[in-house]
């Protein structure tokens, strides 16, 4: 997504925590971050993902008033990161960054204490802080005994000083075990209803999925797709995934209804379907097949008069997973590549079923 010549003097959004205008960084003749426009909302948890070399540690730096862009304008909270305001934004925003460096000798309360003081933080906001993420029981134990995931907790903690209101998480669940995940994502749900606002960059794409208000793909440095995870679905309108258990017996009939209804929603009729495209498989238990979702009730009615020989139907949604990698490959306004979204055979991480039991 690029932006005209007057988006860079653009004024922020009046509910927008962070907002960038036609932001670029070069670095020598590598552009890292190419004209990226976006707008993230107060007390919004916003995700970030893409590939490694995408731009989204770059940008983050960016939002973080760590790095200048090289050309657009990055604003936190309503003021810019640069200048002599941006001192004052940085305090009222927490980061926690993918790789956390702590001192081995000084304990985790003296840790934060370090840190708050850095900061301006209250001192007395330290030991809850630790209790917040756990640790309150090794407040006093030195760093250099904690686990991995006991140092992340850690990490998160830090960026909570001060109460931030805006908070940068590259990698937060790195090392965390599902329990503790778990608890990092309901702090920060707590944290969002009291109007913070997260933007959090992760690789586990499926831990995203059911958890961001709002997510943002780049590729290349450049802005590809924003929205919801429901939005981006409609967007693209990539296919569901069905699967059908039947007795084998059974299979046959099924296919034939299958494949009837999928011919009518596909433009041209089945023999301009995509080349190599396998309307409907047969799997171990049944059937599975990509439907568009303009088909989804004109299949079921009419696999209905199967009645009790039709075990059981799954209907999966495309995941975030499908999403990034059709985003990444297509670019901006294109066409996903591939035609294995949802697939419930070549992908078998497809998710979001309804239906009866598997």
């Amino acid at each position: 997504m690029r932006a005209d010549a007057s988006a860079s003097a653009a004024v922020s959004p009046p509910g927008a925590a962070v907002s960038l205008r036609a932001v670029s960084m070069r670095y020598g003749s590598l552009l890292a971050v190419d004209a990226v426009d976006l707008d993230i909302e107060r007390g919004e948890v916003f995700g970030l993902i893409g590939h490694n070399g995408a731009g989204k540690s770059t940008l983050m730096k960016a939002m973080l008033g760590l790095v200048a862009p090289s050309a657009g304008t990055v604003r936190v909270d309503g003021a810019s990161v640069d200048g002599a305001a941006g001192r004052a934004v940085r305090r009222g925003i927490g980061y926690l960054p993918e790789n956390v460096v702590l001192w081995d000798n000084l304990s985790g309360l003296e840790t934060l204490r370090f840190l708050a003081r850095l900061k301006g933080a209250p001192l007395g906001d330290c030991a809850a802080a630790l209790a917040r993420v756990g640790l309150e029981e090794a407040a006093a134990r030195p760093v250099r005994e904690y686990s991995r995931g006991m140092r992340q907790r850690l990490g998160f903690a830090q960026a909570l000083l001060g109460n931030p209101r805006v908070l940068f998480l590259d990698e937060p669940t790195s090392g965390l075990d599902p329990h503790a995940a778990r608890a990092f994502w309901e702090t920060l749900f707590e944290l969002r209803e009291r109007g913070v606002t997260a933007v959090v960059s992760s690789h586990v794409l499926a831990e995203l999925q059911h958890r961001v208000d709002r997510l943002a793909v780049l590729s290349g440095g450049r802005l590809q797709a924003v929205g919801s995870v429901q939005a981006l679905r409609a967007q693209r309108d990539l296919p569901l995934a069905i699967r059908l258990r039947l007795a084998p017996s059974d299979v046959a009939e099924a296919q034939r209804i299958v494949a009837g209804v999928l011919a009518a929603y596909t433009p041209g009729g089945a023999a301009h379907a995509p080349a190599g495209a396998a309307p409907v498989r047969r799997t171990a238990s049944g059937l599975s097949a990509h439907c568009p979702r303009a088909a989804k009730v004109a299949l079921l009615q009419a696999l209905a008069p199967l009645g009790a020989r039709l075990l059981d139907v799954e209907v999966s949604e495309p995941t975030l997973e499908d999403l990034f990698f059709g985003e990444a490959a297509a670019g901006p306004g294109g066409d996903p590549a591939g035609d294995s979204a949802g697939d419930p055979d070549r992908n078998p991480r497809a998710s979001g079923a309804s239906g009866g039991a598997a």
